[in-house]
């Protein structure tokens, strides 16, 4: 089964193989089902037409993939244009919402700590 051109694949349980398609997560991967009235266990296999082509309607209800990539790339740029603190975190490929920089965030140069030192220090012996 296709949605929004990705392949939904037949062995999985539909709960796991839905939030594949991005903009799906598991929530709304369950809420699909509970609209369709289709127990979650059931593989994509045991699908009959007219189920999966009322699982890729509600699906398709929703902005996913394509869609909501070039959306999220909009309100970036936008965010840029304007000039915002946020903006100017995504374009120099910073943490953007109030994470630690310290130790946590993983940059495109790494995540290397120059500190003076090490923690231990050693005594010489003269």
């Amino acid at each position: 089964m296709r949605i929004a051109g990705v392949t939904i694949p037949d062995d999985k349980q539909l709960a796991y193989s839905l939030p594949l398609i991005y903009g799906i997560g598991k929530t709304r991967a369950l809420s699909i089902l509970a609209t369709a009235k289709i127990d979650p266990t059931t593989k994509g296999k045991d699908l009959s037409s007219a189920q999966e082509k009322e699982v890729r309607e509600l699906a398709e209800g929703f902005t996913i993939e394509g869609e909501l990539r070039r959306e999220i790339g909009q309100n970036v740029k936008r965010l840029k244009d304007i000039g915002t603190k946020r903006g100017t975190r995504h374009a120099r490929r910073l943490p953007v919402k109030n994470q630690r920089t310290k130790t946590n965030s993983r940059t495109v140069r790494g995540n290397t700590r120059k500190t003076m030192g090490s923690g231990r220090r050693t005594l010489e012996k003269t």
